[in-house]
């Protein structure tokens, strides 16, 4: 039989998830491991010791030439001409109404050369939007992907564990960093950035070396308690750092100050961006809702979609936009756009769990911070 799944895209670790029994989901059109073991077995590992992530879905843009900083200046929000060559940024790609086509990561590699990294499911609309924005540019944008493989070893134990496979002084790079390393015996782009709340590195690696580099992280990270780890605990430990996630709290329909981000958009730039007057309008005049944490102390997890009413009125305040039990808490997490007015911590609401009202309190975000 044949299922939507087998039609999927394939990452150069797919073997290595098929040997290690892993469920699969597809996501964005890729063929992506979605559990091992168990959601909850994962999150702990990841929250305890490491879990090993393969995020070679992802897309990889780049872009070079002497004014690719300026390009990038004038496509997105932020201000990449300013990032110092191994430093990377939290960066967004905004229509020209404000609303968000893509959160991502800019790393600068070198004088002229920069590393975009966009989501999965929004490669395409950021590679024609980056296309039509950098044309009058002297730069030269290439669709990468293909030339990386991505893995991601998260957790307190990240660095004991890449340290056994490099002889970088790892201590030397900074979280949101990233350096050219040699790790088992090849060639990679090394990060410190994650997506999980924890320390933790992202190896860019090439496709042909992926299944290497991921045995050999799993077999030096044994000991040190590292599992694979797939997308459902991905999202459980994203939710309770209160990252965002595209697709869920941010879109099209959003801006940066709704979403609690506006700090990302650098006004007063030497040049113009894309999307600059509608944000500084809305900037100005101030977000109608706000994304926020819930919690609650019942059972029921609120979840996507669900409404949030004020329990005054009965009235809809608002909407969940991500929600789960949290494994590291104890109880239930969510996130929500609420409208301004019930978006102090400490309000309480009700959310509508299947024609049932129960009881949550604003607070805000991140649920979850690792010690440090």
């Amino acid at each position: 039989m044949t299922t939507s799944h087998d039609k999927s895209r394939q990452t150069p670790l797919y073997a290595e998830h098929q040997r290690l029994s892993a469920s699969f989901t597809d996501f964005a059109g890729w063929s992506m491991p979605v559990r091992y073991s168990s959601d909850i077995a994962e999150h702990i590992a990841v929250r305890t010791a490491a879990g090993l992530f393969d995020l070679s879905h992802m897309g990889e843009i780049e872009l070079t030439g002497p004014q690719a900083g300026l390009a990038l200046d004038h496509a997105l929000v932020g201000h990449p001409s300013k990032l110092a060559i191994g430093r990377a940024r939290y960066s967004m790609l905004c229509d020209p109404d404000g609303g968000i086509l893509d959160d991502l990561v800019v790393y600068r590699l070198a004088e002229e050369r920069f590393l975009v990294v966009a989501n999965a499911g929004n490669v395409d609309p950021v590679l024609e939007a980056l296309e039509q924005r950098v044309t009058s540019y002297d730069a030269q944008l290439r669709d990468a992907t293909h030339d990386w493989a991505l893995i991601a070893v998260q957790g307190p134990a990240a660095a004991a564990i890449v340290s056994e496979l490099t002889d970088t002084e790892l201590a030397e790079l900074k979280y949101y960093a990233i350096a050219e390393a040699t790790l088992a015996g090849s060639d990679v782009l090394l990060a410190r950035t994650g997506y999980t709340g924890e320390d933790g590195f992202e190896i860019y690696g090439r496709p042909e070396h992926a299944e290497h580099l991921w045995t050999e992280l799993l077999r030096v990270g044994e000991p040190h308690g590292l599992v694979p780890a797939g997308l459902a605990c991905r999202d459980t430990l994203r939710l309770e750092a209160g990252m965002p996630l595209y697709g869920h709290e941010l879109s099209r329909d959003v801006t940066p100050f709704e979403a609690g981000l506006g700090r990302v958009v650098a006004f007063g730039k030497e040049i113009a961006f894309v999307g600059d007057q509608a944000l500084a309008v809305r900037r100005d005049a101030g977000p109608r809702r706000l994304l926020v944490g819930l919690v609650s102390s019942g059972r029921r997890s609120p979840r996507s979609g669900y409404s949030v009413l004020d329990p005054g009125t009965g009235a809809v305040v608002g909407s969940v936009t991500s929600g789960a039990p949290s494994p590291t808490l104890g109880h239930p997490i969510a996130m929500a756009y609420v409208n301004v007015g019930f978006d102090q911590p400490g309000t309480q609401l009700h959310v509508d769990i299947r024609g049932t009202r129960d009881d949550v309190e604003v607070v805000a975000p991140p649920f979850y911070r690792r010690a440090q």
